[in-house]
């Protein structure tokens, strides 16, 4: 695979990053590609489409009801003349005795509506109930940060506070208008700050941003990956794609990095590890933060490589690269969580959106990554996400000419183990085969004696009696003369 091989699958134009209604903010795929300003309007243009459509149907079906209604009574005719003016009487009667009545009862169903209302109002047990110790603290920072703007951050306390307790009883609503509700109030909070208290935008910005620290450390566990959704679901499915594209490489993904350089070596790490902290991070612009630090150490990671600035097209392929090396967890719920109740104008507009809207890109790309996309062919890509093989490494001579020194020599080394360990497993199965050839061997050799010891088995006789015995059965030469005794003759 050459370097030079076309980027099919990887890249993406910068134009296709932006709303795709041409209003120049940045779009998101979790919008169908709008940015937050022009899918809100969609929505609405939606959703007041189909309640004009529903109350369309309704006025037709009561019309038709009332003309059914009106021809069954002219079949009657003028017999129930008389009858009618009766009851029209009677009716008449009635209503006005119903009239006194709700009169008569009006004052205290009032009284009992405002009790209603001031109950509503009230804080929730679960509001005013101890919270943690990260809540109380993002609190009272929230509390000293207000004191600063006297009257606006009053104003703003208040609707706060007051967005909270509605937030509580609007717990049983879907996620999608629990988002809704939340965007309105940032936008609501936003307007009056502009058009009543004549903030300067610089401060509405960082009001705003303290605004949504403090609600969304208060609504996490409440709207983060919620049961009723099928976040959980998404995280496991992306999680088990990532692990099954573990053998993708940097050069099927055209990664323009160099990891044997110490330098460019950490800030891969520090990419990974921002990557990975995202989770742990409660506020969606903490959660934004994390994603524009991994990104920038991305960039700087390839700028050591390159030795100059990196472009948008070696950025992209970076970050896919990043993700599958790290496969950060519930990566699809921290997504879902930024684009539902992050400040819009995060998203819509600088690094952070830019950013953001990438991620989606790559997760995007990740989810629909085919042969085509890594310029394979289909029975290879089969291979590799069965586990049967791996990718083989890049041979020296398809290397350009400008290629690095180093990542030459680094798969020369590569290339060196691979034959290496081929050679090991060669001498493994020699070793395999040699024992089991000598342990046949040894079961032939003692089969072969088996079957001689069976044909011709083994007699053991009686030793012989010893010579003394027989003497000492001989009893009737027991007067024979004593054996000679040899003598020594001197001289």
């Amino acid at each position: 695979m050459s370097l030079k091989s076309e980027r099919r699958g990887i890249h993406v134009d910068q134009s296709e990053l932006l709303c795709k209604k041409g209003c120049g903010y940045y779009g998101n795929p979790a919008w169908h590609g709008f940015c937050s300003k022009c899918w809100r309007e969609e929505y609405h243009k939606a959703r007041q489409k189909q309640i004009q459509e529903d109350w369309e149907l309704a006025e037709r079906l009561q019309r038709e009801e009332e003309e059914a209604f009106a021809s069954s009574q002219n079949t009657q005719g003028a017999q129930s003349l008389t009858f009618s003016k009766f009851e029209e009487k009677k009716t008449n009667e009635k209503t006005r005795k119903v009239t006194t009545v709700k009169k008569f009862f009006s004052a205290s169903s009032r009284v009992g509506s405002k009790k209603e209302i001031q109950e509503a109002k009230a804080p929730s047990p679960s509001i005013n109930r101890q919270t943690s110790i990260e809540t109380d603290r993002v609190s009272k920072e929230f509390i000293e940060f207000l004191k600063t703007f006297h009257k606006t951050g009053q104003e703003v306390y208040k609707q706060t506070k007051l967005f909270l307790e509605a937030m509580h009883y609007k717990r049983d609503l879907s996620i999608e208008e629990q988002s809704e509700c939340t965007q309105d109030f940032y936008q609501n909070v936003t307007e009056r700050m502009q058009t009543r208290g004549k903030v300067a935008p610089e401060r509405v910005e960082k009001i705003m941003d303290q605004v949504e620290k403090y609600i969304m450390t208060r609504l996490y566990k409440y709207v983060f990956c919620p049961e009723t959704t099928d976040d959980e679901k998404k995280d496991l499915a992306i999680q088990k794609r990532i692990r099954a594209l573990h053998w993708v490489t940097p050069q099927m993904l055209f990664v323009p990095v160099n990891e044997e350089i110490p330098e460019v070596s950490d800030m891969v790490v520090k990419a990974i590890t921002d990557i990975i902290e995202m989770d742990s991070k409660r506020v969606p612009r903490d959660k934004l933060a994390c994603i524009t630090k991994c990104s920038k150490h991305i960039f700087n990671a390839i700028k050591i490589t390159k030795n100059e600035p990196a472009s948008a097209d070696d950025f992209l392929p970076t970050l896919i690269y990043i993700v599958l090396k790290g496969n950060p967890p519930r990566l699809q719920s921290n997504i879902q969580y930024i684009t539902r109740f992050c400040n819009p104008s995060r998203l819509m507009t600088g690094e952070d959106g830019y950013y953001f809207t990438n991620l989606c890109c790559a997760v995007a790309f990740i989810e629909k990554l085919d042969a085509q996309s890594l310029n394979l062919s289909q029975e290879d890509f089969d291979r590799y996400m069965s586990g049967q093989t791996s990718p083989r490494k890049q041979e020296s001579e398809s290397w350009s000419p400008d290629a690095c020194l180093g990542v030459k020599q680094m798969y020369k080394n590569l290339d060196l183990l691979s034959q290496l360990n081929e050679r090991q497993e060669r001498i493994m199965n020699e070793a395999k085969k040699l024992e089991k050839d000598l342990i046949d061997w040894t079961d032939g050799i003692a089969k072969k004696v088996q079957d001689i010891v069976e044909k011709c088995p083994l007699e053991i006789k009686p030793p012989n009696q010893s010579l003394a015995a027989i003497d000492s059965e001989n009893v009737e030469n027991d007067k024979l003369p004593p054996p000679l005794q040899p003598q020594v003759y001197a001289g």
